[in-house]
């Protein structure tokens, strides 16, 4: 089953269960991805694709949450992060700070990177290697800690 027949049972589920944060959660990520398979034709996206377009969501969704918690919005931080909670479900578990360390420091060695100008280069490649295994903050903080 592909995340997206995954996304549209798990719709149904959340409908007679009324759970409407799920359902909420879960609409967004059904338009997001109608949006995305509309640029080019298509009836259904990749899996990878569909990955992405979850990271961004959680992404999205963290960054409001944080925004309403600067303007002492409990109400709207907690929809926020109900939301959050249901979308993190379908992402590959996140590694911890200590593994992206670890692959940071294998990218750096193969590189041979040793200053802040070799940045971009190891930014590049570990968002490839990283990409939804590790919130791009996380690792963007822990290169410029390594290269200065």
């Amino acid at each position: 089953m592909t995340i997206q027949e995954l996304i549209n049972h798990d719709i149904k589920q959340a409908m007679l269960a009324k759970n409407v944060d799920k359902l909420s959660a879960l609409r967004s990520v059904k338009s997001a991805f109608l949006l995305e398979a509309s640029k080019d034709g298509r009836d259904n996206i990749t899996d990878e694709i569909a990955l992405k377009i979850i990271s961004k969501l959680v992404k999205q969704r963290k960054d409001s949450a944080q925004i309403y918690n600067d303007q002492n919005r409990a109400d709207l931080e907690k929809d926020e992060l109900a939301q959050l909670r249901h979308l993190e479900h379908y992402l590959p578990k996140q590694l911890s700070e200590q593994e992206v360390n670890e692959i940071l420091d294998e990218i750096i060695v193969e590189q041979g990177a040793d200053s802040m100008k070799d940045m971009g280069r190891v930014m590049s490649i570990a968002t490839e290697k990283l990409s939804g295994l590790a919130d791009g903050k996380l690792i963007a903080a822990l290169v410029r800690n390594k290269l200065q």
